[in-house]
Protein backbone atom coordinates (compact mmCIF):
# COMPACT_ATOMS: atom_id res chain seq x y z
CA UNK A 1 0.00 0.00 0.00
CA UNK A 2 1.31 3.43 -0.86
CA UNK A 3 0.86 6.55 1.23
CA UNK A 4 -2.50 8.26 1.18
CA UNK A 5 -1.96 11.42 3.11
CA UNK A 6 1.06 13.61 2.23
CA UNK A 7 2.49 14.68 -1.08
CA UNK A 8 6.19 14.04 -1.25
CA UNK A 9 7.28 15.24 -4.67
CA UNK A 10 6.22 18.23 -6.75
CA UNK A 11 7.14 16.30 -9.90
CA UNK A 12 4.31 14.29 -11.50
CA UNK A 13 4.93 10.58 -12.12
CA UNK A 14 5.38 11.22 -15.84
CA UNK A 15 8.31 13.59 -15.29
CA UNK A 16 11.91 12.27 -15.28
CA UNK A 17 14.07 12.30 -12.18
CA UNK A 18 15.97 15.57 -12.17
CA UNK A 19 19.48 15.12 -13.57
CA UNK A 20 19.24 11.34 -13.18
CA UNK A 21 18.26 11.00 -16.82
CA UNK A 22 19.42 13.05 -19.82
CA UNK A 23 17.02 15.99 -20.08
CA UNK A 24 17.29 19.38 -21.72
CA UNK A 25 18.01 22.63 -19.94
CA UNK A 26 14.45 23.76 -20.69
CA UNK A 27 13.04 20.70 -18.92
CA UNK A 28 15.33 21.23 -15.95
CA UNK A 29 14.35 24.89 -15.69
CA UNK A 30 10.70 23.86 -15.82
CA UNK A 31 11.22 21.51 -12.91
CA UNK A 32 12.80 24.29 -10.88
CA UNK A 33 9.86 26.58 -11.60
CA UNK A 34 7.49 23.85 -10.44
CA UNK A 35 9.04 24.08 -7.00
CA UNK A 36 7.26 27.34 -6.28
CA UNK A 37 3.78 26.66 -7.60
CA UNK A 38 1.01 24.13 -7.99
CA UNK A 39 2.16 20.82 -6.60
CA UNK A 40 5.40 22.32 -5.27
CA UNK A 41 6.35 23.15 -1.70
CA UNK A 42 3.55 24.48 0.52
CA UNK A 43 3.79 27.96 2.02
CA UNK A 44 6.17 28.00 4.97
CA UNK A 45 4.67 28.40 8.43
CA UNK A 46 6.14 31.11 10.64
CA UNK A 47 7.80 30.61 14.00
CA UNK A 48 5.71 31.32 17.05
CA UNK A 49 8.54 33.23 18.78
CA UNK A 50 10.78 36.00 17.45
CA UNK A 51 13.95 34.32 18.76
CA UNK A 52 14.89 30.95 17.34
CA UNK A 53 15.14 28.42 20.21
CA UNK A 54 17.72 26.29 18.36
CA UNK A 55 21.23 27.66 17.87
CA UNK A 56 24.03 25.65 16.24
CA UNK A 57 27.54 27.12 16.20
CA UNK A 58 30.41 26.18 13.89
CA UNK A 59 33.20 24.86 16.13
CA UNK A 60 35.32 23.25 13.40
CA UNK A 61 38.29 25.61 13.65
CA UNK A 62 38.54 25.12 17.41
CA UNK A 63 38.46 21.32 17.37
CA UNK A 64 41.92 20.72 15.94
CA UNK A 65 40.46 18.34 13.35
CA UNK A 66 42.55 18.58 10.18
CA UNK A 67 40.97 15.73 8.20
CA UNK A 68 40.48 16.39 4.49
CA UNK A 69 38.23 14.21 2.37
CA UNK A 70 39.02 13.11 -1.16
CA UNK A 71 36.69 11.30 -3.54
CA UNK A 72 39.55 9.93 -5.63
CA UNK A 73 38.41 11.77 -8.74
CA UNK A 74 40.57 12.13 -11.83
CA UNK A 75 38.19 14.05 -14.08
CA UNK A 76 36.72 10.88 -15.54
CA UNK A 77 33.46 11.08 -13.55
CA UNK A 78 33.27 7.55 -12.19
CA UNK A 79 29.85 7.08 -10.59
CA UNK A 80 31.24 6.08 -7.19
CA UNK A 81 33.13 9.37 -6.65
CA UNK A 82 30.11 11.39 -5.60
CA UNK A 83 28.86 8.72 -3.17
CA UNK A 84 31.71 8.99 -0.64
CA UNK A 85 31.28 9.03 2.37
CA UNK A 86 29.86 8.53 5.84
CA UNK A 87 31.25 8.93 9.37
CA UNK A 88 30.75 7.45 12.82
CA UNK A 89 30.29 8.96 16.28
CA UNK A 90 31.03 6.54 19.12
CA UNK A 91 33.01 6.25 22.35
CA UNK A 92 35.80 3.93 21.23
CA UNK A 93 37.85 4.09 24.47
CA UNK A 94 35.08 4.12 27.07
CA UNK A 95 36.02 7.44 28.64
CA UNK A 96 32.51 8.87 28.36
CA UNK A 97 33.36 11.25 25.51
CA UNK A 98 32.08 10.67 21.98
CA UNK A 99 34.85 10.30 19.40
CA UNK A 100 34.71 10.79 15.60
CA UNK A 101 35.73 8.45 12.78
CA UNK A 102 35.86 9.85 9.25
CA UNK A 103 35.84 7.76 6.09
CA UNK A 104 37.93 8.80 3.12
CA UNK A 105 38.05 7.96 -0.55
CA UNK A 106 41.02 6.54 -2.45
CA UNK A 107 42.64 7.32 -5.81
CA UNK A 108 40.58 5.97 -8.68
CA UNK A 109 42.04 5.08 -12.06
CA UNK A 110 43.75 8.13 -13.53
CA UNK A 111 44.11 10.00 -10.23
CA UNK A 112 47.55 10.95 -8.97
CA UNK A 113 48.10 11.87 -5.34
CA UNK A 114 51.37 12.47 -3.51
CA UNK A 115 50.11 10.72 -0.39
CA UNK A 116 47.41 8.05 -0.23
CA UNK A 117 44.37 9.34 1.67
CA UNK A 118 43.07 7.29 4.56
CA UNK A 119 40.38 7.21 7.20
CA UNK A 120 40.94 9.06 10.45
CA UNK A 121 39.95 8.56 14.10
CA UNK A 122 39.81 11.62 16.34
CA UNK A 123 39.71 11.14 20.10
CA UNK A 124 37.56 13.58 22.05
CA UNK A 125 39.74 15.30 24.66
CA UNK A 126 36.95 17.44 26.06
CA UNK A 127 36.39 21.18 25.77
CA UNK A 128 35.90 20.84 22.02
CA UNK A 129 39.42 19.59 21.35
CA UNK A 130 40.09 16.42 19.35
CA UNK A 131 43.36 14.55 18.74
CA UNK A 132 44.20 12.42 15.70
CA UNK A 133 44.85 8.92 17.09
CA UNK A 134 44.59 7.05 13.79
CA UNK A 135 48.12 5.64 13.91
CA UNK A 136 48.09 4.51 17.52
CA UNK A 137 44.60 3.03 17.16
CA UNK A 138 45.50 1.25 13.90
CA UNK A 139 42.38 2.23 11.94
CA UNK A 140 43.84 4.20 9.03
CA UNK A 141 42.32 2.13 6.25
CA UNK A 142 43.31 3.32 2.75
CA UNK A 143 40.41 1.71 0.92
CA UNK A 144 37.71 3.69 -0.86
CA UNK A 145 35.39 4.38 2.06
CA UNK A 146 31.63 4.66 1.61
CA UNK A 147 29.74 3.32 4.60
CA UNK A 148 30.52 2.62 8.27
CA UNK A 149 28.75 1.11 11.25
CA UNK A 150 29.65 0.39 14.88
CA UNK A 151 28.69 -2.54 17.07
CA UNK A 152 30.14 -4.86 19.71
CA UNK A 153 30.08 -7.99 17.56
CA UNK A 154 32.02 -10.13 20.08
CA UNK A 155 30.23 -8.88 23.22
CA UNK A 156 33.43 -7.94 25.04
CA UNK A 157 32.21 -4.48 26.01
CA UNK A 158 34.17 -2.54 23.38
CA UNK A 159 32.58 -1.16 20.19
CA UNK A 160 33.98 -2.47 16.92
CA UNK A 161 34.12 -0.80 13.48
CA UNK A 162 32.93 -2.14 10.14
CA UNK A 163 33.86 -0.30 6.93
CA UNK A 164 31.86 -0.79 3.73
CA UNK A 165 34.27 0.11 0.91
CA UNK A 166 34.54 -0.02 -2.83
CA UNK A 167 36.65 -3.13 -2.80
CA UNK A 168 37.29 -5.35 0.21
CA UNK A 169 35.56 -4.27 3.40
CA UNK A 170 37.25 -4.07 6.79
CA UNK A 171 36.22 -5.20 10.29
CA UNK A 172 38.27 -3.58 13.04
CA UNK A 173 38.02 -5.40 16.36
CA UNK A 174 38.38 -3.11 19.39
CA UNK A 175 41.06 -4.50 21.73
CA UNK A 176 39.85 -2.42 24.67
CA UNK A 177 43.19 -0.65 25.14
CA UNK A 178 42.73 2.12 22.57
CA UNK A 179 43.84 -0.05 19.66
CA UNK A 180 42.06 -2.10 17.03
CA UNK A 181 42.95 -5.29 15.16
CA UNK A 182 41.94 -6.03 11.58
CA UNK A 183 39.70 -9.08 12.03
CA UNK A 184 38.24 -9.12 8.53
CA UNK A 185 39.82 -12.35 7.32
CA UNK A 186 39.25 -14.33 10.52
CA UNK A 187 35.64 -13.13 10.75
CA UNK A 188 34.94 -13.77 7.05
CA UNK A 189 33.24 -10.44 6.25
CA UNK A 190 35.41 -8.97 3.47
CA UNK A 191 32.42 -9.08 1.08
CA UNK A 192 34.38 -9.33 -2.16
CA UNK A 193 34.88 -6.40 -4.52
CA UNK A 194 31.49 -4.68 -4.43
CA UNK A 195 30.78 -0.95 -4.32
CA UNK A 196 29.79 -0.36 -0.72
CA UNK A 197 26.89 1.62 0.73
CA UNK A 198 25.27 1.65 4.16
CA UNK A 199 25.91 -1.08 6.70
CA UNK A 200 24.31 -2.03 10.00
CA UNK A 201 24.75 -4.42 12.90
CA UNK A 202 21.51 -6.03 14.10
CA UNK A 203 20.42 -9.16 15.92
CA UNK A 204 18.23 -10.94 13.38
CA UNK A 205 17.21 -13.86 15.61
CA UNK A 206 17.53 -12.49 19.19
CA UNK A 207 20.37 -14.85 20.11
CA UNK A 208 22.39 -12.06 21.71
CA UNK A 209 24.98 -11.88 18.92
CA UNK A 210 25.07 -9.01 16.43
CA UNK A 211 24.68 -10.01 12.81
CA UNK A 212 25.75 -7.77 9.93
CA UNK A 213 23.84 -6.33 6.97
CA UNK A 214 26.05 -4.94 4.18
CA UNK A 215 24.60 -2.79 1.41
CA UNK A 216 25.99 -3.10 -2.14
CA UNK A 217 25.46 -0.18 -4.52
CA UNK A 218 25.77 -1.55 -8.07
CA UNK A 219 27.93 -3.55 -10.48
CA UNK A 220 30.85 -1.24 -11.28
CA UNK A 221 34.11 -1.97 -13.08
CA UNK A 222 36.50 0.49 -14.68
CA UNK A 223 36.14 -1.21 -18.05
CA UNK A 224 32.39 -0.70 -17.86
CA UNK A 225 32.55 3.01 -17.07
CA UNK A 226 29.83 4.95 -18.92
CA UNK A 227 30.79 8.38 -20.18
CA UNK A 228 28.04 10.97 -20.28
CA UNK A 229 27.72 14.53 -21.51
CA UNK A 230 24.88 16.87 -20.50
CA UNK A 231 24.56 20.25 -22.23
CA UNK A 232 28.07 19.78 -23.60
CA UNK A 233 29.62 19.18 -20.16
CA UNK A 234 30.86 15.91 -18.63
CA UNK A 235 28.44 14.36 -16.16
CA UNK A 236 28.31 11.36 -13.87
CA UNK A 237 26.66 8.22 -15.21
CA UNK A 238 23.22 7.21 -14.02
CA UNK A 239 22.61 4.35 -11.58
CA UNK A 240 20.52 2.73 -14.31
CA UNK A 241 23.62 2.57 -16.51
CA UNK A 242 24.76 -0.33 -14.32
CA UNK A 243 23.23 -3.56 -13.11
CA UNK A 244 21.69 -3.61 -9.62
CA UNK A 245 23.04 -6.17 -7.16
CA UNK A 246 21.77 -7.93 -4.04
CA UNK A 247 22.99 -6.96 -0.58
CA UNK A 248 24.79 -9.28 1.83
CA UNK A 249 23.64 -10.59 5.21
CA UNK A 250 26.10 -12.24 7.60
CA UNK A 251 25.01 -14.30 10.60
CA UNK A 252 27.18 -14.04 13.70
CA UNK A 253 28.29 -17.53 14.73
CA UNK A 254 29.13 -16.40 18.26
CA UNK A 255 32.79 -17.41 18.00
CA UNK A 256 34.22 -14.37 16.22
CA UNK A 257 33.21 -15.61 12.78
CA UNK A 258 30.29 -14.91 10.45
CA UNK A 259 28.45 -16.94 7.82
CA UNK A 260 26.97 -15.45 4.65
CA UNK A 261 23.25 -16.28 4.80
CA UNK A 262 22.10 -13.92 2.05
CA UNK A 263 20.43 -16.72 0.10
CA UNK A 264 18.70 -18.63 2.87
CA UNK A 265 17.52 -15.44 4.62
CA UNK A 266 15.74 -14.19 1.48
CA UNK A 267 17.91 -11.08 1.10
CA UNK A 268 19.71 -12.24 -2.07
CA UNK A 269 16.43 -12.63 -3.98
CA UNK A 270 16.26 -8.88 -4.47
CA UNK A 271 18.77 -6.81 -6.46
CA UNK A 272 18.93 -3.06 -5.87
CA UNK A 273 21.15 0.00 -5.67
CA UNK A 274 21.66 0.40 -1.94
CA UNK A 275 22.43 3.76 -0.38
CA UNK A 276 21.46 4.53 3.23
CA UNK A 277 19.68 2.10 5.54
CA UNK A 278 18.40 1.64 9.05
CA UNK A 279 17.33 -1.48 10.95
CA UNK A 280 14.36 -1.12 13.29
CA UNK A 281 11.25 -2.89 14.56
CA UNK A 282 8.75 -0.92 12.49
CA UNK A 283 5.79 -3.25 13.10
CA UNK A 284 6.21 -3.66 16.88
CA UNK A 285 6.42 -7.43 16.79
CA UNK A 286 9.66 -7.66 18.79
CA UNK A 287 12.14 -8.41 16.00
CA UNK A 288 14.28 -6.16 13.83
CA UNK A 289 13.35 -5.30 10.25
CA UNK A 290 15.57 -3.68 7.59
CA UNK A 291 14.75 -0.56 5.53
CA UNK A 292 17.11 -0.19 2.56
CA UNK A 293 17.06 2.85 0.29
CA UNK A 294 17.72 2.26 -3.40
CA UNK A 295 18.98 4.90 -5.83
CA UNK A 296 16.30 5.55 -8.53
CA UNK A 297 14.79 2.12 -7.88
CA UNK A 298 12.02 1.19 -5.46
CA UNK A 299 13.15 0.89 -1.84
CA UNK A 300 13.30 -2.44 -0.01
CA UNK A 301 11.73 -3.12 3.37
CA UNK A 302 12.70 -6.54 4.67
CA UNK A 303 10.24 -7.78 7.30
CA UNK A 304 11.74 -10.23 9.79
CA UNK A 305 9.75 -13.34 10.71
CA UNK A 306 11.64 -13.54 14.01
CA UNK A 307 14.03 -16.29 12.95
CA UNK A 308 16.23 -14.23 10.65
CA UNK A 309 14.31 -14.91 7.46
CA UNK A 310 12.94 -11.92 5.62
CA UNK A 311 10.12 -11.03 3.25
CA UNK A 312 10.40 -7.89 1.13
CA UNK A 313 7.23 -5.83 1.83
CA UNK A 314 8.01 -2.25 0.76
CA UNK A 315 5.12 -2.06 -1.73
CA UNK A 316 2.69 -3.48 0.81
CA UNK A 317 3.77 -1.26 3.71
CA UNK A 318 3.99 1.96 1.68
CA UNK A 319 7.75 2.65 1.57
CA UNK A 320 8.77 1.45 -1.90
CA UNK A 321 7.75 4.73 -3.56
CA UNK A 322 6.68 8.24 -2.73
CA UNK A 323 3.08 9.48 -2.79
CA UNK A 324 2.99 9.61 -6.58
CA UNK A 325 4.20 6.06 -6.96
CA UNK A 326 7.67 7.19 -8.04
CA UNK A 327 10.95 5.60 -7.06
CA UNK A 328 13.09 8.40 -5.64
CA UNK A 329 16.84 8.81 -5.94
CA UNK A 330 16.90 7.83 -2.27
CA UNK A 331 19.95 8.81 -0.21
CA UNK A 332 19.95 8.74 3.62
CA UNK A 333 17.42 7.68 6.24
CA UNK A 334 16.80 8.05 9.95
CA UNK A 335 14.19 6.47 12.18
CA UNK A 336 12.46 7.94 15.24
CA UNK A 337 9.00 8.72 16.62
CA UNK A 338 8.57 12.30 15.41
CA UNK A 339 4.94 12.66 16.56
CA UNK A 340 5.21 10.79 19.89
CA UNK A 341 2.52 8.25 19.12
CA UNK A 342 4.67 5.28 20.13
CA UNK A 343 5.40 4.20 16.54
CA UNK A 344 8.74 4.55 14.74
CA UNK A 345 8.64 6.79 11.65
CA UNK A 346 11.23 7.10 8.85
CA UNK A 347 12.64 10.17 7.10
CA UNK A 348 14.33 9.67 3.74
CA UNK A 349 16.41 12.21 1.82
CA UNK A 350 16.47 12.44 -1.96
CA UNK A 351 17.83 14.17 -5.07
CA UNK A 352 17.45 17.71 -6.38
CA UNK A 353 14.09 18.15 -8.09
CA UNK A 354 12.52 15.60 -5.72
CA UNK A 355 11.20 15.99 -2.22
CA UNK A 356 12.45 13.96 0.74
CA UNK A 357 9.88 11.61 2.18
CA UNK A 358 8.56 11.42 5.73
CA UNK A 359 7.03 7.97 6.13
CA UNK A 360 4.62 8.21 9.06
CA UNK A 361 3.90 4.93 10.82
CA UNK A 362 0.16 4.25 11.04
CA UNK A 363 0.53 0.97 12.89
CA UNK A 364 -0.58 -2.44 11.66
CA UNK A 365 2.54 -2.56 9.48
CA UNK A 366 1.50 0.37 7.28
CA UNK A 367 3.32 3.67 6.63
CA UNK A 368 2.22 6.70 4.64
CA UNK A 369 3.99 9.56 2.88
CA UNK A 370 3.17 12.49 5.19
CA UNK A 371 5.76 14.89 3.80
CA UNK A 372 3.44 17.62 2.60
CA UNK A 373 1.05 17.55 5.55
CA UNK A 374 3.99 17.69 7.97
CA UNK A 375 5.86 20.31 5.89
CA UNK A 376 8.88 18.02 6.20
CA UNK A 377 10.39 19.01 2.86
CA UNK A 378 10.40 22.80 3.06
CA UNK A 379 13.45 24.17 1.24
CA UNK A 380 14.69 20.73 0.16
CA UNK A 381 13.51 20.64 -3.47
CA UNK A 382 16.41 22.76 -4.74
CA UNK A 383 19.15 20.57 -3.22
CA UNK A 384 20.55 17.07 -3.29
CA UNK A 385 19.97 15.83 0.27
CA UNK A 386 22.23 13.27 1.95
CA UNK A 387 22.75 12.63 5.66
CA UNK A 388 19.86 13.26 8.01
CA UNK A 389 18.82 12.96 11.64
CA UNK A 390 15.58 13.14 13.61
CA UNK A 391 17.09 14.94 16.59
CA UNK A 392 15.57 16.95 19.45
CA UNK A 393 17.98 19.89 19.36
CA UNK A 394 16.11 22.13 21.81
CA UNK A 395 15.07 19.39 24.26
CA UNK A 396 11.40 20.28 24.00
CA UNK A 397 10.31 16.65 23.59
CA UNK A 398 9.83 16.83 19.81
CA UNK A 399 12.37 15.62 17.26
CA UNK A 400 13.63 18.10 14.68
CA UNK A 401 15.08 17.38 11.23
CA UNK A 402 18.65 18.05 10.12
CA UNK A 403 19.48 17.57 6.44
CA UNK A 404 22.95 17.68 4.85
CA UNK A 405 23.00 19.16 1.34
CA UNK A 406 25.44 19.13 -1.57
CA UNK A 407 25.25 18.28 -5.26
CA UNK A 408 26.82 15.30 -7.01
CA UNK A 409 27.80 17.35 -10.08
CA UNK A 410 30.77 19.67 -9.55
CA UNK A 411 29.87 21.67 -12.68
CA UNK A 412 26.17 22.02 -11.97
CA UNK A 413 26.46 25.85 -11.76
CA UNK A 414 27.33 25.88 -15.46
CA UNK A 415 24.27 23.86 -16.37
CA UNK A 416 21.45 24.97 -14.10
CA UNK A 417 21.01 28.56 -12.97
CA UNK A 418 20.47 28.84 -9.22
CA UNK A 419 21.97 25.44 -8.48
CA UNK A 420 25.33 24.82 -6.82
CA UNK A 421 27.72 21.99 -6.01
CA UNK A 422 28.17 23.36 -2.50
CA UNK A 423 25.15 24.33 -0.41
CA UNK A 424 24.28 25.19 3.16
CA UNK A 425 22.73 22.47 5.29
CA UNK A 426 19.15 22.65 6.54
CA UNK A 427 17.31 22.46 9.84
CA UNK A 428 13.55 22.00 10.25
CA UNK A 429 12.13 22.50 13.71
CA UNK A 430 9.36 20.24 14.98
CA UNK A 431 6.47 22.49 16.08
CA UNK A 432 4.99 19.78 18.30
CA UNK A 433 1.75 19.56 16.31
CA UNK A 434 2.92 17.11 13.66
CA UNK A 435 4.46 19.78 11.42
CA UNK A 436 7.91 21.26 10.81
CA UNK A 437 9.19 24.73 9.92
CA UNK A 438 12.48 25.55 8.20
CA UNK A 439 14.65 27.61 10.58
CA UNK A 440 17.95 27.27 8.71
CA UNK A 441 18.37 31.03 8.28
CA UNK A 442 18.01 31.85 11.99
CA UNK A 443 19.47 28.80 13.76
CA UNK A 444 23.03 30.04 14.19
CA UNK A 445 26.25 30.26 12.20
CA UNK A 446 26.50 26.46 12.08
CA UNK A 447 24.03 26.49 9.19
CA UNK A 448 26.04 29.03 7.17
CA UNK A 449 29.03 26.96 5.94
CA UNK A 450 28.65 25.99 2.29
CA UNK A 451 29.99 22.56 1.36
CA UNK A 452 29.13 19.46 -0.64
CA UNK A 453 28.03 17.57 2.45
CA UNK A 454 27.48 13.81 2.61
CA UNK A 455 27.30 11.89 5.89
CA UNK A 456 25.85 13.53 9.00
CA UNK A 457 25.97 12.22 12.57
CA UNK A 458 24.66 13.49 15.91
CA UNK A 459 25.54 13.06 19.59
CA UNK A 460 26.34 15.07 22.71
CA UNK A 461 30.00 15.84 22.03
CA UNK A 462 30.55 17.95 25.16
CA UNK A 463 28.20 16.15 27.56
CA UNK A 464 26.14 19.24 28.28
CA UNK A 465 22.80 17.58 27.56
CA UNK A 466 22.37 19.03 24.07
CA UNK A 467 22.89 17.08 20.86
CA UNK A 468 25.67 18.35 18.57
CA UNK A 469 26.49 17.44 14.96
CA UNK A 470 29.38 16.38 12.73
CA UNK A 471 29.17 16.42 8.95
CA UNK A 472 31.54 14.90 6.40
CA UNK A 473 32.00 17.17 3.38
CA UNK A 474 33.13 15.81 0.04
CA UNK A 475 36.57 17.08 -1.09
CA UNK A 476 36.88 19.34 1.96
CA UNK A 477 37.28 19.40 5.72
CA UNK A 478 34.35 18.28 7.89
CA UNK A 479 32.01 20.54 9.86
CA UNK A 480 31.54 20.19 13.62
CA UNK A 481 28.60 22.01 15.20
CA UNK A 482 28.00 22.83 18.85
CA UNK A 483 24.43 23.00 20.08
CA UNK A 484 24.04 26.27 22.01
CA UNK A 485 20.25 26.30 22.04
CA UNK A 486 18.64 28.68 24.48
CA UNK A 487 16.26 27.77 27.27
CA UNK A 488 16.26 25.58 30.35
CA UNK A 489 14.60 22.48 28.95
CA UNK A 490 15.49 19.21 30.67
CA UNK A 491 16.76 15.98 29.14
CA UNK A 492 17.47 12.31 29.75
CA UNK A 493 20.33 10.30 28.26
CA UNK A 494 20.40 6.55 28.47
CA UNK A 495 23.12 3.96 27.91
CA UNK A 496 21.90 0.38 27.82
CA UNK A 497 24.19 -2.54 28.64
CA UNK A 498 22.91 -5.96 27.67
CA UNK A 499 23.49 -9.21 29.53
CA UNK A 500 21.30 -11.74 27.76
CA UNK A 501 20.93 -9.49 24.72
CA UNK A 502 23.89 -8.08 22.79
CA UNK A 503 26.24 -6.05 24.97
CA UNK A 504 25.34 -2.70 23.35
CA UNK A 505 21.61 -3.60 23.34
CA UNK A 506 21.05 -2.97 19.63
CA UNK A 507 17.36 -3.41 18.84
CA UNK A 508 16.18 -2.69 22.39
CA UNK A 509 13.33 -0.20 22.73
CA UNK A 510 12.71 2.40 25.44
CA UNK A 511 9.55 4.26 26.42
CA UNK A 512 9.98 7.33 28.65
CA UNK A 513 7.07 9.00 30.45
CA UNK A 514 7.52 12.36 32.15
CA UNK A 515 4.26 13.95 33.17
CA UNK A 516 2.07 14.33 30.10
CA UNK A 517 4.89 13.44 27.69
CA UNK A 518 5.66 9.91 26.51
CA UNK A 519 8.44 9.21 24.02
CA UNK A 520 9.73 6.07 22.32
CA UNK A 521 13.20 5.33 20.96
CA UNK A 522 15.24 2.31 19.88
CA UNK A 523 18.97 1.52 19.82
CA UNK A 524 20.20 1.38 16.22
CA UNK A 525 23.55 0.62 14.60
CA UNK A 526 23.99 2.27 11.21
CA UNK A 527 21.75 5.08 9.88
CA UNK A 528 21.67 8.46 8.10
CA UNK A 529 23.75 8.45 4.91
CA UNK A 530 26.12 5.48 5.33
CA UNK A 531 26.95 6.59 8.88
CA UNK A 532 26.55 5.64 12.54
CA UNK A 533 25.50 7.57 15.65
CA UNK A 534 23.16 7.47 18.62
CA UNK A 535 24.30 4.46 20.65
CA UNK A 536 23.32 6.55 23.70
CA UNK A 537 19.62 7.38 23.58
CA UNK A 538 18.60 11.00 24.15
CA UNK A 539 15.20 12.36 25.18
CA UNK A 540 14.27 16.03 25.50
CA UNK A 541 11.81 16.62 28.34
CA UNK A 542 10.83 20.27 28.05
CA UNK A 543 9.97 21.70 31.48
CA UNK A 544 9.56 18.25 33.06
CA UNK A 545 12.39 17.57 35.53
CA UNK A 546 11.71 13.94 36.48
CA UNK A 547 11.02 10.70 34.67
CA UNK A 548 7.92 9.02 36.07
CA UNK A 549 8.36 5.74 34.23
CA UNK A 550 11.07 4.27 32.03
CA UNK A 551 10.23 1.00 30.31
CA UNK A 552 12.92 -0.96 28.48
CA UNK A 553 11.96 -3.75 26.12
CA UNK A 554 15.26 -5.53 25.78
CA UNK A 555 15.68 -7.03 22.34
CA UNK A 556 14.12 -10.45 22.52
CA UNK A 557 11.24 -9.52 24.79
CA UNK A 558 12.30 -9.05 28.43
CA UNK A 559 10.68 -5.96 30.00
CA UNK A 560 12.37 -3.85 32.66
CA UNK A 561 10.65 -0.89 34.35
CA UNK A 562 12.31 1.90 36.33
CA UNK A 563 10.42 4.71 38.05
CA UNK A 564 10.99 8.16 39.50
CA UNK A 565 14.37 8.91 37.90
CA UNK A 566 16.04 12.34 37.98
CA UNK A 567 16.47 14.22 34.71
CA UNK A 568 19.48 16.07 33.30
CA UNK A 569 21.93 13.19 33.46
CA UNK A 570 23.16 10.09 31.69
CA UNK A 571 21.76 6.91 33.21
CA UNK A 572 23.49 3.61 32.54
CA UNK A 573 21.13 0.66 32.85
CA UNK A 574 22.46 -2.88 32.92
CA UNK A 575 19.92 -5.49 31.85
CA UNK A 576 18.16 -6.81 34.94
CA UNK A 577 19.64 -4.28 37.40
CA UNK A 578 18.91 -0.71 38.58
CA UNK A 579 20.97 2.33 37.51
Amino acid sequence: MRGTRGLSSPVPPSQPHFLRRPVSFVCILGLILLAGCGRGEPPAPTLDAPICPIQLSDMTARTGITFQHTDGSSGRYYIIEAMSAGLALFDYDGDGLIDVYFLNGAPLRGAELDRPPRNALYRNLGDWRFADVTDEAGVGDEGFGLGVTVGDFDNDGFPDLYLNNYGPNVLYRNNGDGTFTDATASAGVGNGNWVGAGAAFLDIDADGCLDLYVGNYLEFHYDGHVERMVDGLPSYPLPRDYDPVPDTLYRNNGDGTFTDISDESGIARHSGTSMGMVCADYDNDGDTDIFVLNDVLENFFFQNDGTGRFQEVAVQNGTAYNFYGEANASMGVDCADYDNDGLLDFYMTSYQGEMPVLYRNLGRGILEDATRRANAGEGMFAHVNWGTGLIDFDNDGHRDLFIANGHTEDNIELRVRGSAYRAANSLLRNRGDGTFVNISEIAGDGLRPVHASRGAAFDDLDNDGRIDAAILNSRQHPTVLRNESRGANHFLQLRLVGVQVSRDAVGSRVSVTAGDLTQTAEVHSGRSYQSHFGSRLHFGLGERNRIDRLEIRWHGGNIQVLENLPADRLHTVVEGSTP
